[in-house]
């Protein structure tokens, strides 16, 4: 037509930011309604733009553990994806602009959870390291580079046209009728061949006016060559974690044992982000998932008495006077059996235990007044009768009197296993 202009949106590489951004939100992935874990944001967003939703899990497990944005960003798409079978997601039904299967009370109870989910984002030094603000940006970026580069595939299908009134199909029906009982009584009232009035079996029949049939399927994204990025990837995370773990052995203090396994989890979560565009690296879920296991295990669980040089195996000590008392029984892998009853009346005594894994157990004079500190990273205390079990618990710290004039200041602390101080 003369004077008017037909625009595409453009898809890919060649859109701009602006452009890529608003195709994002228009096409946005859909929860589907099988094939997912949960609440489907991750199954979504990797059917959206054909790669393993696998992969999106272990990224979001990923910065959950060495970030905290995770489940942030799992709430948000959770919030605002919608689900397969809705025109709009939970916060658009919130707020009114179409029909969804979420309830607005529960849209409401996702806003609330997004509160404590970004203060636990920003708790335990994650913001003042940068950690997790440079977790989000990254899988920021990596979303945008899979819109940018893939967005043309997998577009979710548009709303069916609505079908034609029942006014128009009794309509129909009529003419029909009626053509039908003046063919048979050869009559025409517009002297027309009757057989111009013979009509398609839709009409015919009565039923609705014959549809066009359904556009064809996109044709499937060519299969290329099989990449290479696993296998690479594998090569530098074990060459950085090697490196780690030997600068960490030669005494530099950054290099512990969360670090290293922090930047090896990293360089496979990058091998992983740049296998979903070239349709590789999928054998590096098998490396990611035990790394991001016990990364948070070491996040988790304090093990900073955990040292080599403290000895492995058990440890029993049983001194008779107040000399032989050491300053600090420390271990690092094993049981320490520490027995003070033995010491004669009226000493004083000051001594530490250290357990990096395994049980310590002290025995006091029943009558001696005892200082005690007890602490564990996990496990039970069972401290002169007071207890406590958990992962992370407060240290019990009191004192208890005595009748015999001996003074026992002690401080048991455990990295993992159980801690008990009775009287013998």
């Amino acid at each position: 037509m003369s004077g008017s202009e037909t625009h595409t949106p453009k898809h890919g590489p060649a859109a701009g930011f602006e452009a890529t951004v608003k195709d994002f939100w228009r096409s946005r992935p859909v929860r589907p309604a099988h094939g997912r874990k949960f609440a489907g944001v991750a199954a979504g967003i990797g059917y959206r733009y054909g790669i393993d939703p696998t992969v999106v899990r272990v990224a979001l497990v990923a910065a959950t553990v060495f970030g905290g944005f995770g489940v942030f960003i799992y709430l948000l798409g959770w919030l605002f994806l919608p689900q397969e079978g809705d025109s709009v997601s939970a916060f658009e039904g919130l707020i009114g602009r179409g029909r969804t299967s979420s309830s607005p009370a529960f849209a409401v109870l996702l806003l609330i959870l997004l509160l404590p989910g970004l203060s636990w984002t920003f708790s335990g030094g994650w913001l003042t390291d940068g950690t997790g603000l440079i977790g989000f940006a990254l899988m920021a970026v990596a979303l945008y580079l899979l819109h940018r580069n893939r967005g043309q595939f997998n577009r979710p299908v548009p709303p069916a046209p609505a079908q034609p009134t029942a006014a128009f199909s009794m309509a129909s029906a009529s003419t029909a009728t009626s053509a039908s009982a003046a063919t048979e009584g050869g009559w025409d009232p517009l002297a027309a061949d009757p057989s111009a009035w013979d009509l398609p079996n839709a009409y015919q029949s009565g039923g609705l006016p014959p549809q066009s049939p359904p556009p064809p399927p996109a044709p499937p994204v060519p299969r290329g060559r099989k990449s290479k990025i696993g296998a690479a990837t594998f090569g530098v995370a074990v060459l950085v974690g090697g490196v780690g773990t030997v600068l960490g052995l030669d005494g530099e203090a950054w290099f512990t044992l969360q670090h290293v396994i922090g930047l090896t989890l990293g360089v496979v979560g990058i091998g992983l982000v740049a296998g979903s565009f070239v349709r590789g690296g999928r054998g590096l879920i098998g490396l990611a998932v035990p790394l991001a296991i016990v990364g948070m295990a070491l996040t988790t669980v304090p093990f900073d008495n955990f040292s080599v040089k403290g000895g492995l195996g058990d440890l029993k000590a049983t001194p008779s006077a107040a000399s032989d008392v050491l300053p600090e029984y420390r271990h690092s892998a094993g049981d320490i059996d520490l027995d003070l009853t033995k010491l004669p009346a009226g000493a004083s005594v000051t001594t530490k235990v250290s357990n990096g894994a395994g049980n310590s157990t002290v025995l006091v004079p029943t009558g001696a007044e005892v200082k005690v500190t007890c602490e564990t990273g996990a496990g039970e205390v069972d401290c002169l009768g007071q207890s406590r079990s958990g992962v992370g618990e407060d240290a019990v710290d009191f004192t208890s009197a005595g009748t015999n004039g001996q003074k026992i200041v002690l401080q048991v602390k455990n990295s993992v296993g159980n801690v008990e101080v009775r009287r013998g």
